[in-house]
């Protein structure tokens, strides 16, 4: 395995150290080092972070491979600083059996680009009915201990109470889209002002805030972890702070458009930007960037959601809801937390990293960048600005909402246990310079 010495580079935003990289560990660190090392990256004006952890990724494999498969989902994440990230179960077939679960993270063992680690379904085939193979998928050599029917809600208390019950036993979570169905049935958009001049349906903020209220009260009731996806409300911030007050096992993560993209661009009628849940008002982004500035909502988390070109450039009304955002997440941060001071590096660190991976349970990721800790990095230049362009994406789908519009900040590059997975902003094959 080769070693890597990185001249420079500010450790969490603060003074310029040189990282010693071998066998996989951070050997050393401090300035001016004097190690031999067979690739030296000059990292001047550099940031260094740990390696990001995203809690929400569709990848797509098994069944929709024409939008997404595990290979390029992978090297999207890598090329967006991410060396592992939790794939979610609305796969085709579903991933409620150990045997799907299993398909996927070795499917991510052999692409190399970052850890997979699988999300189990909580029902049989999403449907809210049934509870899914808890146990077997936890047990399996996924050792899922995260499960979600994300893209629908498990809207009957009783069959969500059971598996808050059920994972509490090998301290797993239960990840919830919280989207009350029947308030919601045929919206298109954020039930508000731009719906009513419009004429598309609405989606009340009330359709999210009543079911995290019903389930932080059941999380509380049963003493399981419960997290809640894709935060979109002010309301729904209020709920969670309100429950954290209390000491309850609740944690939260908000995606990187939600933090900074609004109802208001619906407008175009461009279907790029329909997306569950839907874009809110700015009052909604200014409490969600408040409330992750605070340590309420715990996690960014991209909800990474590729579709086909077909599936997005058509009328809104049968447009496919989602957006891809592993490649822009950390430039998105940037602009909308660090720029506007309300994250420093080291916080961006925390909602991107540590917490991510203590919420997944991933132990070897999300650790500080320290001697003796994995070599799980990104180097990241803050100080680029760049337009977006799709075309240069490596996730096989191109639904970004950013497309044309500048951005701060590149990833350099990210390394994977010492082994670099981009350098120069370029892939590198798995092993290339292992």
């Amino acid at each position: 395995m080769s070693s890597y010495l990185i001249r420079n580079a500010q450790i969490l935003g603060g003074a310029a150290q040189d990282i010693f990289i071998s066998e996989g560990v951070i050997q050393e660190i401090g300035t001016d080092l004097t190690v031999e090392a067979d690739v030296d990256i000059d990292a001047h004006g550099l940031i260094a972070l740990p390696g990001l952890v995203d809690l929400h990724t569709h990848l797509r494999e098994p069944g929709r491979e024409d939008a997404e498969t595990v290979l390029t989902g992978t090297q999207a994440a890598a090329k967006g600083g991410f060396t592992a990230v939790h794939a979610m179960a609305n796969t085709f077939p579903v991933a409620d059996t150990a045997g799907v679960v299993e398909q996927v993270w070795r499917l991510g063992q052999a692409a190399g680009y970052c850890d997979v680690q699988p999300i189990g379904a909580v029902t049989v085939g999403l449907e809210g009915k049934k509870l899914a193979e808890l146990g077997a998928m936890h047990d399996s050599a996924a050792a899922v201990r995260v499960f979600s029917d994300d893209g629908k809600c498990v809207d009957d208390a009783v069959i969500m109470r059971r598996a808050l019950e059920y994972v509490k036993a090998f301290d797993g979570v239960v990840a919830q889209h919280a989207q009350e169905p029947r308030l919601t049935e045929g919206a298109q958009m954020n039930e508000g002002q731009v719906s009513g001049e419009l004429g598309l349906g609405g989606w009340p903020a009330v359709a999210e805030e009543a079911i995290i209220a019903r389930d932080v009260l059941l999380a509380a009731h049963v003493g399981s972890r419960l997290h809640v996806c894709h935060v979109s409300t002010a309301g729904s911030v209020e709920i969670i702070r309100w429950a954290k007050a209390k000491g309850w096992p609740v944690t939260a993560e908000v995606t990187p458009h939600h933090l900074l993209l609004t109802d208001e661009l619906v407008r175009s009628y461009d279907a790029v930007y329909k997306v569950n849940p839907p874009l809110r008002t700015a009052d909604d982004v200014h409490a969600l960037r408040m409330a992750l500035a605070d340590g309420t909502i715990d996690a960014v988390a991209t909800d990474h959601a590729p579709h086909p070109m077909e599936d997005k450039e058509c009328e809104w009304a049968a447009a496919a809801m989602g957006m891809v955002g592993l490649e822009t997440a950390l430039s998105v941060v940037q602009q909308a937390m660090v720029e506007t001071g309300l994250l420093n590096w080291e916080g961006v660190a925390d909602r991107m990293s540590h917490r991510p991976a203590r919420i997944g349970r991933l132990s070897g990721h999300g650790r500080p960048v320290s001697v003796g800790e994995p070599a799980n990095l990104v180097l990241f230049d803050p100080g680029y600005r760049g337009t977006v362009i799709p075309d240069s994406f490596a996730t096989r789908s191109r639904n970004t909402p950013y497309r044309g519009l500048e951005l701060p900040g590149r990833v350099h590059a990210t390394f994977l246990r010492g082994v670099p997975t981009v350098l120069a902003g370029e892939l590198v094959e798995p092993g290339e310079l292992a």
